[in-house]
């Protein structure tokens, strides 16, 4: 993942000022994402692991959010100013993303709290490997997006 994100940076990056600063996020949020590997913390140090956790929910929840409010906002308006092909991927990637977007939230809902993360810790591995398949998928259908509603938008205007 780390690799597509850097890949994503050299092609898109310095086009937009949003969406640098949101692919800048969008690493942020793995590196967080895989601090929280460190598992065998969690039986003598439940506080530890939940601390990393609130810090990942703090940077997710701020990089969805951008997605939601900014960058899709942003790239859904130069697909109707262009009225092409980029409002129909649009449309058929942008509910995917809501849905993928639930599932970020369950999985912050279900480790919300040092307590609930106690609870939980049977289930935290699991959780963690589908919520970074959840991850990699969300960054390419972003990343589809970006592509089509952004990258093709700059060569007609060029």
């Amino acid at each position: 993942m780390l690799q597509q994100i850097t890949n994503a940076k050299e092609r898109w990056g310095g086009v937009n000022d949003v969406i640098d600063r949101w692919l800048n996020e969008r690493q942020e949020l793995l590196v967080r994402f895989c601090s929280i590997e460190g598992l065998e913390e969690f039986q003598s140090t439940p506080t530890s692991v939940s601390s990393k956790i609130q810090s990942f929910f703090d940077i997710l929840i701020d990089y969805v959010s951008a997605g939601h409010f900014e960058v899709y906002e942003k790239l859904l308006k130069q697909a109707d100013q262009y009225n092409d092909d980029g409002r129909t991927l649009y449309d058929r990637v942008y509910p995917e993303l809501q849905k993928n977007t639930q599932e970020n939230l369950d999985f912050a809902d279900k480790y919300a709290t040092e307590e609930l993360c106690r609870q939980n810790r049977e289930s935290l591995s699991s959780d963690l490997s589908k919520l970074g398949e959840a991850l990699e998928n969300r960054f390419q259908l972003e990343d589809q997006l970006i592509e089509q509603l952004h990258e093709v938008h700059r060569e007609k205007t060029a």
